[in-house]
């Protein structure tokens, strides 16, 4: 990138008042949830294992006059990846406000406990867990400067051993959940650690469930991205007195929102 182009990314930045690194981003809910947050005044990281398709992602923004918006080759699984796009960020900020945690995998056919390979497991447990994990503490010091960190871990209802576990559950004969749902739990008890470690700051830290939602990752099922994107946010915006070490999923429990882990 020329200097030219460094310093009008600059000049974006002064324009805005807070920063949003989404993992992830390039497609489904975390591109919508870019959307939602450029349309609030945000100035986003479109995190992307493909820097191409994050381009194209930052593209597609541009064109609808969402300018505040970059992409950023961030692969979760890969240490040197995140360490790059760590410096390359901080480049262009003193301070990160929001990190949602948004990249994940289902780890692939078959999904059943007595079926699906170790390597499998392997696989989603390095994006879901080891990746939030990574990319989590690379970008800590930034957040720290943060007057109000945010950090919003995106789960799912079928992570809660609580549920999962009730035969009055509607999920609870899905047995195709056995390797993202464990993984999704570990990563919550992770939210669970996390925001107890630093439960006296200003961060606020929990496990959002989107909701069953119409994108690749479903086979496009489910309900509309739009909302799904708007409960994420909900959490990555939490006032000082808001929750942290929660978890919620507001399509299961649309009174509250909160659901037992």
């Amino acid at each position: 990138m020329n200097t030219k182009n460094q310093e009008h990314e600059k000049s974006q930045l002064k324009e805005v008042r807070k920063s949003v690194l989404i993992t992830g981003a390039n497609k489904g809910i975390g591109f919508e949830t870019a959307k939602q947050l450029l349309q609030k005044g945000f100035y986003v990281f479109v995190g992307s294992r493909d820097l191409k398709n994050g381009r194209d992602a930052v593209a597609k923004l541009k064109s609808e006059g969402l300018i505040h918006a970059e992409a950023v080759q961030l692969d979760v699984t890969d240490q040197k990846s995140v360490k790059i796009a760590r410096e390359e960020i901080g480049q262009k900020i003193s301070e990160l406000d929001i990190l949602i945690n948004n990249a994940g995998i289902n780890g692939g056919m078959p999904y059943t406990a007595l079926e699906a390979s170790t390597d499998q497991f392997m696989a989603a447990f390095n994006t879901n867990v080891f990746g939030v994990a990574r990319v989590t503490q690379a970008f800590m010091d930034l957040l720290q400067k943060s007057a109000a960190p945010r950090i919003v871990n995106v789960s799912t209802s079928v992570g809660s051993l609580s549920l999962q576990s009730n035969p009055e559950w509607p999920a609870y004969d899905y047995a195709k959940y056995a390797v993202y749902g464990s993984s999704k739990a570990a990563m919550n008890m992770y939210t669970v650690h996390l925001a107890y470690e630093l439960r006296n700051t200003a961060f606020k830290i929990n496990a959002v469930c989107p909701g069953y939602t119409k994108t690749d990752f479903t086979n496009h099922n489910g309900g509309n991205v739009e909302e799904a994107a708007k409960r994420i946010i909900k959490y990555a915006l939490l006032d000082k007195d808001g929750p942290s070490g929660k978890f919620f999923s507001e399509e299961t429990n649309p009174q509250t929102g909160e659901i037992p882990w």
